[in-house]
């Protein structure tokens, strides 16, 4: 089974969350110096690492010209979305042939 890119984005980012919660769990269970720098790194990285591949996500599908989880057409279905997008492209060649 051939992996997409989206999926392998996907997969990193859960393996780098499990690793963060794990990093996470021995800096609270172990007492030693510098934990509270590991407890920031860890919270930045859980914000950030979804967003990061939230974004990669999204990026891919516009490159692609693809519907993705990651677009923002909430309650579309792909059909509708691809329809939406050829929809605004007229309107925007419309609009520029008027100017």
């Amino acid at each position: 089974m051939k992996k997409t890119p989206k999926q392998i984005a996907a997969l990193v980012c859960v393996v780098l969350l499990v690793l963060l919660y794990v990093l996470f769990f021995l800096s609270a269970v172990l007492d030693f110096p510098g934990r509270e720098k590991i407890f920031s790194a860890t919270l930045y990285g859980t914000i950030t690492i979804p967003l990061l591949t939230w974004i990669y996500i999204f990026l891919y599908g516009k490159i692609k010209n693809r519907h993705t989880i990651a677009s923002i057409d909430l309650m579309q279905t792909p059909q509708e979305a691809t329809a939406n997008e050829d929809d605004s492209e007229e309107n925007n060649i419309t609009l520029q042939k008027k100017l």
